[in-house]
């Protein structure tokens, strides 16, 4: 890792992707060369509607209250996915082109993908939108079939709610891709699955997000801690260390079976852009590699970045924390009764 790369700079180090005004100029600056004659119009509302709706500014909606999916890894991963497109588009055959409004309506796709973590106001059950966790994709897909067609993008909501598939687990890839008949759309769902892991996994402060943020966000999900088909609770992720352990194998199963394997190594697409290199790959080989050494040292301090958190509360990991305690009281608790 470099030390001069900053922590809520992306992977280049050139764009602050905790700036959505930073974020939507350097994407605007991609597109605007490679579909001369696509109307930026819609994606211009899209981030500025972004901004208000994650910021709490949206009536009917809380802003975004989650630690690790805050507003930085969505607009990370949505410049990682201009990229993607651009070089994608740089480099096909005229009749596998994307077209810049398709582009548009992935990359709008890829503003919302973790739209579904955000809470509405009319749900008062819920005190975090990690509780969202396992659904949140899905919630996503049905933000979208409202939202498109606001911004004059109706006819790609059937494109949409099913591309957005390919950034969670709710469904297989191949069960999605056959919901979509353009080969077009399947690409762009690759690229926007592809873009999603990318990107989080190169975040400088990747290795402390996953142990102080994330571990947060699973357990009110239910993932550290799920509950099997007899009712048991049983035990995935025992502590932010122990998901950090697991966290090599993660990145491998990753690469094989959804870099390289779902999505066809479409993460090579943004290697024009840069001569051949790829600075997300790279930079995941790094934080993988220092996490190594970390785990046979057992230095835990070496992880000792504090990177801010660009949520619309206050004190947000405080409130995540005391929201933990309390749900591992309720289960632990009953799983003794």
């Amino acid at each position: 890792m470099t030390s001069a790369r900053r922590s809520d700079f992306d992977v280049t180090d050139t764009v602050q992707v905790s700036s959505t005004t930073a974020v939507q100029a350097a994407i605007e600056a991609l597109f605007a060369p490679t579909w001369p004659s696509a109307s930026l119009e819609p994606l211009r509302r899209a981030f500025a509607h972004f901004e208000r709706l994650f910021a709490g500014e949206i009536p009917g909606y809380y802003g975004v209250d989650t630690v690790y999916h805050d507003r930085q890894h969505t607009l990370d991963i949505t410049l990682a996915l201009a990229r993607l497109l651009v070089g994608y588009e740089r480099q096909a055959e005229p009749a596998a082109r994307l077209g810049g409004e398709r582009a548009i309506a992935g990359l709008i796709t890829g503003l919302f993908h973790d739209v579904g973590y955000l809470r509405r106001s009319d749900e008062h059950d819920s005190r975090n939108g990690a509780e969202f966790t396992r659904v949140h994709v899905s919630r996503g897909a049905r933000f979208l079939e409202d939202y498109l067609p606001r911004i004059g993008l109706a006819h790609w909501v059937p494109f949409a709610r099913e591309a957005i598939h390919f950034t969670g687990y709710e469904f297989p890839a191949a069960q999605i891709e056959a919901r979509l008949s353009d080969r077009r759309d399947i690409i762009v769902g690759h690229l926007l699955g592809t873009a999603d892991m990318i990107a989080q996994m190169a975040d400088r402060c990747y290795l402390e997000k996953c142990r102080d943020r994330l571990y947060l966000e699973f357990v009110l999900g239910g993932v550290a801690l799920p509950v099997s088909a007899s009712g048991q609770t049983e035990v995935k992720y025992a502590s932010g260390l122990d998901l950090l352990r697991q966290t090599p194998q993660f990145v491998d199963e990753v690469r094989i079976k959804r870099l390289d394997g779902e999505f066809g190594g479409a993460y090579r697409h943004i290697e024009i852009l840069y001569n051949g290199h790829n600075p997300y790959i790279e930079a995941i080989d790094r934080n993988v590699e220092f996490l190594r050494r970390v785990l046979r040292s057992e230095n835990w301090r070496l992880l000792r970045r504090r990177p801010p958190i660009f949520a619309a509360t206050a004190d947000p990991m405080s409130t995540m924390r005391g929201l933990m305690v309390n749900y591992l009281k309720r289960i632990w608790s009953g799983a003794r009764g």
